[in-house]
């Protein structure tokens, strides 16, 4: 897996880490199932803190992307490819409104009067 940051976005580094793993996730180069390299060894490749890479990890197990296992690391989730793919899609929908103006109570209400 690799996985690259650009020093020039302007999101946190952690939300930069949980998007490229998710991207990992969503484009197959990690299946469900497979198991991530420990979060030090991530940080060392990234050049970034250990804990940068912590919270983006639990930012997407919060979003049922990966699991953790004690004793057995982290690894992908079952459908966390569809998952992924679905919630990159999501947040840039989520973009899209906030620079169009809307809020995202305003475009869940969108949502909820989709038929």
């Amino acid at each position: 897996m690799l996985l690259r940051l650009n020093i020039s976005d302007s999101r946190p580094l952690h939300e930069q880490v949980a998007g490229a793993i998710r991207r990992a996730v969503a484009e197959g180069e990690c299946a469900p199932g497979e198991r991530l390299p420990p979060a030090r060894d991530l940080a060392q490749a990234l050049g970034v803190n250990a804990n940068t890479v912590l919270r983006g990890l639990r930012s997407l197990r919060d979003e049922g992307v990966l699991e953790f296992r004690r004793g057995r690391g982290v690894t992908v989730a079952a459908g966390a490819d569809q998952r992924s793919a679905l919630v990159e899609r999501i947040r840039e929908l989520v973009q899209e409104a906030a620079r169009l103006g809307y809020g995202k109570a305003e475009l869940t209400q969108m949502i909820r009067e989709v038929p």
